[in-house]
């Protein structure tokens, strides 16, 4: 993977962590992750990797399906508001993304920026879930962390085989499923999937 479409993926990872609208955020995070099969497909050098690129491929259409559908089945009357203010988020983002940076050792892929932007990527993803009241960002923040674990993957010397990419690609869609169905409660019990609103729970 070049540094150019590295940061490109990690520059979309960004934009997940501001964004408000949860359409936008989906567009995002999809984008990200057929860049991804994308950078997978150009470096396949067997039947077996090209396979595992177009599982990514269809694993990102997929489930952009399922949270659109999320979307339109649970249309907010007004934004869920961030606990922290878009500027903030980024900042804690990127402080995170330094950190693991320079806590992690060395991991051994292809080049020093696949790893500093996998590393970025599980540390959006991070961010994204911890400071996101929506439940959807919140689904979408650990997509995220998949993603980068996938850049991991693909940055690999020899690539990840078949077996590895269609088992995360299961293991998220069944995450993804689950999710939605808790988002889809949340929302008809509260009329909004604001997590904030759980707080009202008592035994």
């Amino acid at each position: 993977m070049t540094g150019t479409l590295a940061w490109a993926v990690v520059a979309l990872g960004i934009g997940v962590v501001v964004v408000r609208r949860r359409s936008v955020a989906v567009g995002l995070v999809t984008t990200q992750a057929l860049l991804l099969a994308a950078v997978a497909i150009a470096d396949a050098s067997s039947g077996d990797e090209v396979a595992a690129a177009v599982a990514l491929a269809v694993r990102g259409v997929a489930l952009a399906s399922l949270f659109l559908v999320i979307v339109a089945r649970t249309r907010e009357p007004r934004p869920v508001r961030a606990g922290i203010a878009p500027l903030a988020r980024a900042g804690l983002a990127v402080g995170l993304a330094l950190a693991l940076t320079w806590l992690v050792p060395q991991i051994g892929l292809e080049s020093g920026e696949s790893e500093r932007a996998m590393l970025a990527l599980v540390a959006f993803g991070t961010a994204v879930v911890a400071t996101r009241r929506a439940t959807l960002h919140q689904l979408l923040g650990i997509v995220m962390v998949e993603n980068g674990l996938v850049l991991g993957a693909i940055a690999l010397p020899g690539g990840a085989s078949l077996a590895i990419e269609l088992g995360v690609a299961l293991d998220l869609t069944l995450i993804a499923i689950v999710a939605m169905v808790f988002h889809e409660r949340i929302f008809a019990e509260f009329g909004s999937g604001d997590t904030a609103m759980l707080e009202t729970l008592r035994d």
